[in-house]
């Protein structure tokens, strides 16, 4: 019998590192945006370029449907 070999890799960066403090401006920007009721995804993204967010779309939906609960009803 041969013994199988696997190579596990994983990324993360430490608390203050740019990319971290990024996703929190955007994520913070996506919360005030939800809790206006604004959820219209391209709305959002559009918003979000503005202050230099490099994600697309996909990203932005994804962000809204797991975060319906911030939306008033």
């Amino acid at each position: 019998m041969t013994e199988e070999h696997r190579l596990i890799s994983a990324e993360s960066v430490t608390e203050g590192h740019p990319d971290k403090v990024c996703d929190q401006i955007s994520d913070a920007i996506l919360d005030d945006l939800l809790k206006k009721g604004i959820t219209n995804s391209v709305v959002c993204l559009e918003r979000l370029q503005a202050v230099g967010f490099p994600g697309g779309l996909t990203t932005v939906k994804g962000y809204i449907a797991a975060h319906k609960h911030l939306i008033p009803a």
